[in-house]
């Protein structure tokens, strides 16, 4: 009777003990929830365009307020959210996935708190007004999420508030570097497009109550555009004379957050350095038979003594790369091209069984011109608050106002052959897994602040897999673009960090993308444009990549002989975009 009794009272205290610890768990995740509730709360309060468009809707008939007066009390609910995490929430006691979310909107308070307190945006960035004169009425009219009369109703009290908006702006933006601003106005003519001739078309399908309130706050808005515009060209464009370059303190502080990484920087740095010289090399060995039958200028079995070996593969590569660059589509064709590429893409993955897809639907769409100019791609997908569903790529088509020889540059670099890796780094499978993935956890946090590093980093990974795996029969010359497509990773962290940290000039950069990166003037400019614009986002593959790679060893080791590619590739994606530090640790469990 003793012996059976005893066994029975510890299995009861170990209970006891189990279930004190899950409810004290559970009881710190729901003071954590709260505290979370309360910081969106207040966060869409100042953000209601971007609420909108996560699929929050109790401030769709509000717009941002850019005052002073605002922009103050930005900064004192940050100071209150970033005490109130901390002294409200016990980190020790949260469960193990609600850490993951903890630590991940303390990063984004940081994000928040060195835009108000360095970035400034709304004084230094006319794009930051685009974005927000471009969505406000186009996100209440593009779906369903209430009945019409309803998203008719907010559209007209936004409208009603716009020109006090577009005042602010006015009065806000000081001197922008140039590129902002010349960007902007690229941008504004399709936003101004948007108000003067489809807005009339979406208020004509509205209720006929609606339609006055629309129409009259159309009318008011229209000349303040206008007027926009005007002030775009004349005042600002003339006094942009802003410093384009974050600095080494601003530049670490937007990494930290922005990256979620493990790897110290100046291990990166090192490694890049190695990188760029093996990836040439490789480069290098690939071309040299293409070389010999391509009307060759050196004899590569006796070459000049004095021709040193950095030089030797800059001629060796660049003569190649130049004869085969030629085959490429038009520029009617681009994204019709990419369309085709993805498909090629998925079928061969499929057919060789080389990744588990999920089913989500996935479209490729031409980027409307009022989103242009920041990046080549960007995938659209549903609202942190919306129910998973589709998402969809927007290419950017090759720009307008090129010339013959600019638009040829282009083309030349995204030639059929190189066209395939960025297809599979930008497009399909791209940034579609993870953020599907992401998509579908219940994680408010993580759909809204997914780890950008992971997402553009993981599909390079795959590069290397689908070249191995016999992708375009071995074609040397697809194997060559890959290289080139790894190299220009490695090139585009150097120059995020030389440009933002350092003072590398663009003369400087340019020379580094054209000679040793072989990369076409047009997209060397491209590249210059966009990492002044988009600071950080040169410096995501690479430092995903390296992570990724080490998350790869580790596992491998592991696993031993049972080590399966797939089967990391998709334990890798499982979990969705998640912070690179902790993705390692679920990998390794």
């Amino acid at each position: 009777m003793k012996k059976s009794i005893i066994p029975l009272a510890i299995f009861l205290i170990v209970l006891s003990s189990a279930s004190l610890l899950l409810s004290s768990k559970d009881g710190e995740d729901d003071k954590f929830k709260k505290v979370l509730e309360s910081y969106f709360e207040e966060h869409w309060k100042l953000y209601p365009t971007a609420a909108t468009q996560a699929g929050y809707h109790n401030y769709d008939n509000k717009l941002e307020d850019f005052s002073e007066k605002y922009l103050e009390k930005r900064m004192e609910i940050l100071d209150i959210f970033s005490q109130e995490f901390i002294t409200k929430v016990d980190f020790t006691k949260l469960s193990p996935e609600a850490r993951i979310d903890h630590e991940m909107i303390r990063d984004a308070l940081d994000m928040e708190v060195l835009k108000n307190e360095n970035l400034l945006p709304w004084e230094y960035n006319p794009i930051f007004y685009n974005d927000i004169f471009s969505n406000c009425i186009r996100s209440l009219f593009s779906k369903e999420f209430a009945p019409l009369e309803i998203r008719a109703k907010n559209a007209a009290d936004r409208l009603k508030a716009l020109p006090k908006l577009i005042k602010q702006a006015k009065e806000n933006l000081k001197k922008p570097p140039l590129l902002y601003t010349e960007t902007a106005i690229k941008q504004f003519s399709a936003i101004l497009d948007f108000y003067k001739n489809t807005l009339p078309g979406l208020i004509e399908n509205t209720p006929t109550n609606s339609k006055p309130k629309l129409q009259d706050g159309l009318n008011k808005v229209l000349p303040a555009l206008e007027d926009y515009q005007n002030f775009l060209k004349n005042e600002l464009l003339p006094r942009s004379t802003g410093n384009f370059r974050l600095g080494q303190q601003v530049h670490m502080r937007l990494l930290r957050p922005s990256l979620q990484n493990d790897i110290p920087l100046q291990d990166l740095v090192n490694r890049a350095t190695a990188d760029s010289r093996n990836i040439r090399r490789e480069m290098f060995f690939t071309c040299v038979a293409f070389y010999k039958i391509m009307e060759p200028k050196i004899d590569l079995d006796n070459p000049p003594p004095n021709l040193t070996e950095e030089r030797l593969f800059n001629e060796v590569v660049s003569h190649v790369m130049e004869r085969i660059a030629g085959e490429h589509v038009a520029k009617d064709k681009y994204i019709d091209k990419i369309r085709d590429s993805a498909n090629e893409i998925k079928d061969f993955i499929s057919n060789n069984q080389l990744l588990n897809f999920p089913d989500g639907n996935f479209d490729i769409e031409p980027m409307p011109l009022c989103s242009q100019g920041i990046r080549m791609a960007r995938t659209v997908a549903p609202g942190a608050y919306e129910s998973p569903g589709s998402l969809s790529v927007q290419v950017s088509p090759i720009c307008e106002d090129w010339d013959e020889e600019q638009t040829n540059s282009f083309l030349q670099e995204y030639n059929n052959s190189y066209l395939y890796f960025w297809t599979v780094r930008r497009v399909y499978p791209g940034e579609f897994i993870p953020l599907y993935q992401t998509g579908k956890h219940p994680s408010l946090v993580r759909k809204l602040y997914p780890n950008k590093a992971l997402i553009k980093s993981w599909p390079i990974t795959y590069e290397e897999l689908l070249v191995t795996s016999g992708f375009g029969n071995y074609d040397l010359r697809l194997r060559l673009n890959q290289l080139k497509n790894l190299l220009k990773m490695v090139l585009d962290f150097q120059l995020e960090i030389n440009v933002h940290q350092g003072g590398l000039t663009k003369d400087q950069a340019m020379r580094l993308m054209t000679i040793s990166g072989f990369q076409t003037q047009a997209e060397a400019e491209r590249k210059w444009n966009s990492i002044i614009l988009n600071p950080c986002d040169a410096a995501f593959s690479y430092v995903g990549y390296q992570e990724i790679l080490d998350m790869e060893k580790q596992y491998k080791s592991l696993k031993g002989e049972s080590f399966s590619k797939k089967e990391f590739m998709d334990k890798l994606l499982s979990y969705g975009a998640l912070p690179l530090r902790h993705l390692k640790k679920k990998i390794l469990e």
